[in-house]
């Protein structure tokens, strides 16, 4: 998406969220001042102060239950809005997913071409995926920003998969192994994708030269795919819109204060990991960490301010390389990077997964939560140049652990401001990547 188009759909996503705040007050005023209320001398006539007592809580009760089916009918009408685009965005996931993971693999499946710089690479960015996958969770558990929310629990009779699940060895192999990648592929059912695409990019890499017209397939594959994503966010502020109206019609002004809560939250964490784990890989390493963040600021603030660490690339390969890093590593780890190692936007897919599942009062148990770490350690690469990737990754997350997809909106509408500092971010951890990689292969600079 060029930057001005970008710019452009972000302004109108941040007025969108505004209007369906605004009507969505509204409404909820409207409803509130209009529907059934009890008149303060309705049981005066009353004598016996039993049962004046019994009726007036009986009617308060009733008065309680109209406000909140009433809320409950417009707000509906608001969700259909957001279920257009949640919609949307469930249709790319299964077709992005595989094609991305497939040419990822299929780079990674040809690694003996790259030798030892891109085992060393590799291996950096599974141990930084891993502590940002890691500090997401703590994160989440810790500060749980998803019940400040205080939004109802899915209706009765709603399953959500996670409580109710017995785990035995026959249906998990039912589960990861999948009989049928196309009704894989029809029931958007993440985990079986990924075995696949494991096995048909390693395959694709193994043949040489023959299976180079199949991994082209892929490639462009998945730039058809980069092509729809633009098309489907195009939705995004309609969506925005109306499911953001749909939570102030039920739940009124309040729930806005867990938002300002999550982005605390997430700032906290991602200056966490930049300072205490960054700057300690950076320490043990050799690394002046102070004169490297100095050096690449300029691509800092280029990515933070467009929330797009894409277009801080060019940028940051110049300063890395006059911070004194050769080009043979810059060229070769950074790129990879891009693909591989955009710790800013793992750490989120953890603690937003999560945070969504606790604003509907589901209980993931630590062993989900396991499964749920190592599943986005694969299908979190390749996700480079796909916009607003986390989310998309994010609502295949939700359909594996059958939390409810309407939370992904409640996302989207914070999900710029998130992504400021998720962008940030992934420019200094690979920044970072470049500057250990070189080190290891003993560059001084």
């Amino acid at each position: 998406m060029k930057p001005k188009k970008k710019n452009r759909l972000i302004t109108f996503i941040l007025l969108s969220m505004l209007l369906g705040i605004v009507v969505g007050f509204l409404i909820n005023l409207s409803i509130t001042n209009n529907s059934f209320k009890l008149a303060p001398d309705q049981f005066d006539n009353i004598a016996n102060p039993v049962v004046k007592k019994a009726v007036t809580e009986h009617l308060q009760a009733y008065e309680a239950l109209c406000f909140k089916q009433a809320k409950k009918n417009v707000a509906s009408d608001f969700s259909v809005l957001s279920d257009i685009f949640l919609h949307l965005i469930k249709m790319i996931i299964a077709p992005l997913v595989l094609a991305v993971l497939v040419l990822g693999v299929a780079k990674v499946g040809d690694i003996k071409s790259v030798g030892r710089i891109g085992l060393k690479t590799l291996l950096y960015f599974t141990m930084a995926t891993l502590i940002a996958l890691a500090i997401g969770l703590a994160l989440v558990n810790l500060f749980e920003p998803g019940k400040v929310m205080h939004l109802e629990p899915p209706e009765a009779g709603i399953e959500t998969g996670i409580q109710t699940s017995k785990q035995t060895s026959k249906n998990f192999i039912d589960h990861v192994i999948p009989e049928s990648l196309f009704r894989s592929m029809a029931a958007n059912d993440i985990l079986p994708i990924v075995v696949f695409s494991i096995f048909f990019g390693l395959a694709a890499a193994s043949i040489g030269a023959s299976g180079k017209p199949i991994i082209a397939a892929f490639d462009s594959l998945s730039h058809v795919m980069f092509k729809v994503t633009n098309y489907v966010m195009n939705f995004a502020p309609i969506g925005v819109f109306g499911a953001i109206a749909s939570v102030i019609i039920q739940q009124g002004l309040d729930v806005l204060s867990g938002y300002v809560y999550l982005i605390f939250c997430f700032f906290l964490g991602l200056l966490f990991f930049i300072t205490v784990v960054l700057g300690l890989i950076c320490f043990i390493s050799g690394i002046n960490f102070i004169r490297l963040l100095k050096d690449i600021r300029e691509p800092i603030l280029l990515a933070f301010s467009t929330s797009s660490s894409e277009s801080a690339m060019p940028k940051t390969i110049e300063a890395l390389e006059q911070h004194g890093i050769s080009n043979r590593i810059v060229s070769f780890v950074l790129p990879m990077g891009y693909s591989f190692n955009l710790d800013g936007s793992i750490m989120y897919m953890t603690f937003a997964t999560l945070f969504i599942a606790q604003c509907y009062g589901i209980e993931i148990g630590p062993g989900d939560q396991i499964k749920m770490m190592l599943v986005l350690l694969i299908t979190s690469k390749g996700m480079a140049g796909v916009p607003r990737a986390s989310l998309v990754v994010i609502a295949g997350m939700l359909s594996m652990f059958k939390i409810p997809g309407e939370g992904l909106l409640l996302l989207l509408a914070v999900d710029q401001i998130l992504d400021m500092g998720r962008s940030a971010t992934n420019v200094i951890g690979n920044a970072v990547a470049s500057a250990v990689v070189a080190r290891w292969e003993g560059e001084k600079f």
